[in-house]
């Protein structure tokens, strides 16, 4: 008891010390949870704690990576903490693991040189997330990157395999000492293990033989010992296995933290110690010294990149202006260039139009949207589609003088060809200049509850369960109440330990993905800013920093998107000309349609872009559209912004003259007069600030992004005293202030800005006037750029068929790859292409159209002439494709079952005079097979078939409903759920989209309701709704009361919902 009582006494004393007395200390070794399921701490905690704990510096070094440093720049940066950037990596000597070295960046040129040798780790991996190195590399470099050789402006610290052979590592360490001598140290850990002192007496006596200083190395996986359960956890899920499985592989104790400087002192000599202060104060380079500079390939020679931005502005502006340049449009023009020139953007801007300039000349259909359509140059060069002439314009939402980023342009591509694009601009700059952007895939909480479940050893079948009752509107549920939800006692550990601990991994890092389109171009190389790595995609590669990290060091990125809609926007102009033999460009569709905006105020807009989903039909018919703006009113307003700051129901109001259009002070009248005297576009928000409140226009834009962040940091709170002071000097009263500022706060809730609306609007108009005026050209062009929207082809299908459009099934003899048009007796149908089987592939349905020269004579024929393989034929004949040659599907499945394989008989003509004659499907087992082969049928809906049976005899068909049921009576339906959708603005209320044999029914299940009858909320496919029919003129909905799973009268089929936030 005495030496324990003398122990806890001297740690008291020790704790006691003044401040002053603590050694100095960087560390060193500390990795992040970038290093994947290694790391037990963001890179922010641990600078946080660092500085808590009074370090000198912190070395940020993930393995073979930097995507954590610019998270942790930025935090140090708030808090005063001298970063050190750094990585490490895994040395082998003759194929044995010799030790990990940790790689530390003196000056700009070590991090350059250090990029370089992660890019060159990383390309040689077999797999995307690994990476191979050798001590070869450090002493001869790589021919594609021969500034790594001896790594300049880095210095370097071995951590030796402490393990026999020890021969092995001594090699490695001499070799070592050889090439970087002064600049190389051996790092000391101690981590209270049984062998620390051991290994303490071989790297002090290594370090005497080899005149190699030791240095104190912390050994940092975590910020706080309180994460060792998440740090066993990652470690058995990198392993794959079970934590009580993993044995010696755990860390042996909780010791891998930011320990407090009195603990290192008990640990380590004061000369090791010293060691980290020495090189701490060598470590000097900041992320602030990178400089970026933006491609200069498309600026000509002895040219100056503004003369030349002018010069094709103001080529465009006359194209675009053929009878002369409005003077608005002028000032606004020179405005812009002038702040271009400012800040030296040229060359972002010529860039991207150099891509969609490649882009228009191979007729890929693209176009610029977000804030970039405020700018008057982006329209003039063609990027944009939004005429300044016709707009409310605010160049500062796009690019301020004041704030300290790059401007950010988003392009839509055709995402069908979308891939020509990106492969012009690696040819274009080289694949050591362009990468994409990197995202960081996270622990949600399906993952985080499927691997910890896999850790902790639950059965395979209750974490399935679990995961799959996951929905992501269940945020708001603890997962300990998730657990007890599908029938797992909370009270017990285990079951705590695994709501605990997949808590503690949300958001937590998994892996890097890649960005949807954002490219990465430098005038240079790239791999000298931040490493690049291979992709899971082939002919890809990622940086290692996402989005936000390149927003914050000021690097270019151009947003290269897909657009579904382009596509088929696309296809249709195609089909258009050949129908009326000549060109039919976007700019041909006739404008200002009233048959257009009739169907769109009756809201028959299935499919049309936008203005498809059950928010925006609903409001259709409320704000009746009858302009073009009132289209771009309409796609803003159906969104979280407006619908959280109380602007729909004012606005609806005002449109539909039951209250005045007011204006508070007729200073502000020429900003809200579009919108009725309502705020609905953040441009008005800022100009509102501007005109009320006195703000500048770069100020302004500051409260824009303070209100996109309002609820995680209280931005707006800090613009409330000012906006308030300022409108009531200029003689606003408080209601109206009040009122600004609650809408001012909803925007924060996701508010479109007007280029952005009016861009999207362009695209709306034009799909909803060929679906007015071509439905069958509408109905191919959707169908062929699947997947997209919010409906699946089998909507699609029965939406055109109620628009009188005839659509014929698949066909061997007749259907192409995609599906086509066909004239059958002077009028158009649309033929059902192959690329609606499940199951064949794009090589089989080419080689089937290419082999259709003459029609085919039977299915020996047909498999003869194609090369197809039993597998092939199986989904023809599944799909009732083959009808026309064998028969029925059951039919055609024997006959091609009797083909022989791919060997020397299969030409061999098949002789069978005794093939069974097997009884026809009936219509139900043709259904279930269509749905099985295809996911829709051109037979009789589902419903249509059951619509005798005693369980369905009491609903009522959904165009009975709409024709007779009148406001607030009771009323019951069913179908084929198509659609859920919770919105984040409906407080909980979840809407479900029914589908009978005579249309669409849409359902308000409310909170109660839906926590109530979850299971047959999510689990059903065929769904029966007793409730109670709720209609305001034209708008219908039912409102759900009971809900009953009645999928037990469709086994076998299977119909996916779409689902969405």
């Amino acid at each position: 008891m005495v030496p324990a009582r003398r122990f806890c006494i001297s740690l008291v004393f020790i704790m006691a010390t003044s401040h002053s007395t603590l050694p100095d200390y960087a560390e060193l070794d500390c990795i992040s949870n970038f290093t994947f399921l290694k790391g037990a701490s963001h890179p922010e905690e641990l600078v946080q704690q660092a500085h808590q704990a009074g370090y000198s510096a912190l070395a940020l070094a993930d393995e073979c990576s930097v995507a954590g440093v610019v998270r942790a720049h930025v935090k140090a940066q708030e808090c005063g903490l001298h970063l050190i950037i750094g990585s490490r990596f895994l040395l082998h000597q003759n194929q044995h693991r010799c030790g990990e070295l940790l790689v530390l960046v003196t000056n700009k040129e070590g991090y350059g040189n250090l990029c370089q040798l992660i890019t060159l780790a990383r390309s040689r991996a077999h797999k995307k997330a690994g990476y191979q190195l050798n001590l070869h590399d450090l002493v001869a470099g790589a021919p594609e990157f021969p500034e790594i050789r001896h790594l300049p402006g880095c210095l370097l610290v071995f951590k030796p395999w402490l393990h026999p052979p020890e021969a092995n590592w001594q090699q490695a360490l001499n070799t070592l000492r050889t090439l970087f001598q002064s600049r190389l140290w051996l790092g000391l850990t101690h981590q209270l293990t049984a062998h620390d002192t051991e290994h303490r007496q071989q790297l002090t006596q290594a370090s005497q033989h080899w005149r190699v200083p030791l240095v104190a190395l912390g050994q940092a996986d975590m910020h706080k010992r309180s994460r060792r359960l998440l740090h066993q956890l990652l470690t058995a899920i990198r392993l794959g296995k079970k934590i009580e499985n993993c044995g010696y592989a755990l860390p042996q104790n909780a010791e891998h933290y930011l320990l407090q400087r009195f603990q290192l002192g008990l640990r380590f000599t004061a000369s090791s110690l010293a060691q980290t202060i020495h090189i701490s104060r060598q470590c000097q380079f900041s992320l602030n010294e990178l400089r970026y500079q933006y491609p200069s390939d498309t600026i000509p020679a002895n040219s100056h990149p503004a003369t030349h931005l002018r010069e094709l502005t103001y080529q465009g502006a006359k194209q675009r202006y053929p009878n002369g340049i409005p003077s608005n449009v002028q000032q606004q023009l020179e405005h812009e260039l002038g702040i271009i020139q400012q800040l030296e953007y040229e060359a972002y801007f010529l860039t991207v139009h150099d891509i969609v300039k490649f882009a228009r000349s191979r007729n890929i259909l693209c176009q610029g949207r977000g804030s970039a359509a405020n700018s008057a140059v982006c329209y003039c060069l063609g990027i944009t589609a939004v005429n300044p002439a016709h707009s409310n314009a605010l160049f500062a939402r796009f690019i301020s003088a004041e704030r300290n980023e790059p401007p950010d342009i988003d392009v839509d591509f055709e995402h069908q060809r979308r891939e020509e694009v990106i492969q012009y601009i690696y040819e274009r700059y080289g694949q050591h200049r362009a990468a994409l952007t990197a995202v960081v895939i996270t622990y949600r909480h399906r993952s985080a509850l499927r691997d910890t479940g896999k850790a902790l050893g639950f059965d395979a079948d209750i974490i399935n369960q679990v995961c799959r009752s996951c929905r992501y509107w269940d945020k708001t549920q603890t997962l300990i109440d998730k657990l007890a939800e599908q029938g797992l006692d909370p009270n017990l550990s285990r079951v705590q330990a695994w709501a605990f601990l997949a808590q503690s991994l949300l958001g937590f890092p998994r892996h890097l993905s890649q960005h949807p389109g954002g490219f990465v171009i430098a005038n240079q190389t790239l791999t000298r800013l931040v490493p690049v790595e291979n992709a899971a995609m082939p002919n890809r590669r990622i940086v290692q920093w996402d989005k936000d990290d390149l927003d914050a060091m000021g690097l270019l990125k151009i947003n290269v998107l897909a657009l579904g809609m382009l596509s088929a926007l696309q296809q249709a102009l195609q089909l258009l000309s050949q129908k009326y033999q000549h060109p039919f460009p976007l700019h041909r569709i006739p404008q200002e349609d009233k048959a257009t905006y009739d169907m769109i105020s009756q809201a028959d807009t299935i499919g049309v872009f936008q203005i498809e989903s059950r928010a925006q039909m609903s409001m259709l018919p409320r704000l009746q559209p009858r302009t073009f703006y009132d289209l771009v009113i309409q796609i803003a307003i159906v969104r979280p912004g407006p619908i959280q700051g109380d602007m729909v129901h004012p606005y609806l109001r005002r449109r539909q003259k039951r209250e005045p259009v007011r204006y508070p002070n007729p200073k502000v009248e020429h900003i809200l007069s579009r919108t009725l005297g309502i705020p609905i576009f953040q441009e008005q928000a800022m100009q509102l600030a501007m005109t009320a409140a006195g703000f500048s226009a770069d100020e302004a834009d500051q409260l824009r992004r303070a209100m996109a962040a309002w609820k995680r940091k209280g931005g707006i709170n800090h613009f409330r005293p000012r906006l308030i002071s300022g409108m009531l000097s200029r003689g606003y009263d408080s209601h109206f202030i009040e009122l600004i500022l609650r809408q001012l706060e909803g925007f924060g809730e996701y508010g479109f800005p007007e280029s952005h609306s009016a861009s999207f609007a362009n695209l709306a108009y034009a799909s909803a006037w060929i679906k007015c005026h071509e439905p069958a050209i509408f109905l191919v062009a959707l169908l062929n750029a699947q997947p997209m929207g919010f409906y699946a082809p089998s909507q699609l299908v029965q939406d055109a068929q109620r628009h009188q459009v005839t659509v014929l099934p698949i066909d061997i003899q007749h259907s192409q790859w995609e599906s086509t048009l066909e004239t059958h007796a002077s009028s158009q149908a649309v033929r059902l292409g192959l690329h609606l089987i499940k199951g064949l592939s794009r090589d089989a349905g080419r080689r089937i159209e290419t082999a259709r020269d003459t029609p085919f004579s039977s299915i020996h024929d047909l498999v003869t002439r194609a090369q197809l393989t039993r597998h092939d034929t199986e989904a023809l004949a599944q799909a009732d494709a083959l009808n026309s040659l064998a028969g029925h599907r059951y039919q055609a499945r024997w006959a091609g079952a009797l083909l022989p394989a791919h060997d020397l008989l299969q030409h061999a003509p098949v002789l069978d005079d005794n093939t069974p004659v097997f009884t026809p499907p009936n219509e139900g087992e043709d259904v279930l097979s269509d749905y099985t082969a295809t996911g829709l049928t051109l037979r009789r809906h589902p419903v249509a078939l059951l619509r005798t049976h005693p369980e369905l005899a009491r609903f009522t068909p959904a165009k009975s409903l709409f024709q007779h049921y009148p406001n607030k009576r009771l009323a019951r339906a069913c179908g084929l759920i198509t659609i859920r959708q919770r919105p984040q603005t409906a407080n909980g209320i979840i809407f479900v989209s029914i589908e009978d044999e005579t249309g669409i029914v849409n359902v308000v299940v409310r909170p109660a309701l839906a926590r109530k009858q979850r299971s047959e909320l999510l689990d059903s496919q065929l769904l029966g709704i007793y409730g109670v029919w709720q209609r305001q003129e034209t708008v219908c909905h039912l409102i759900a009361h009971r809900l009953v799973n009645l999928s037990h009268l469709i086994q076998g089929l299977t119909v996916k919902s779409r689902d969405f936030h």
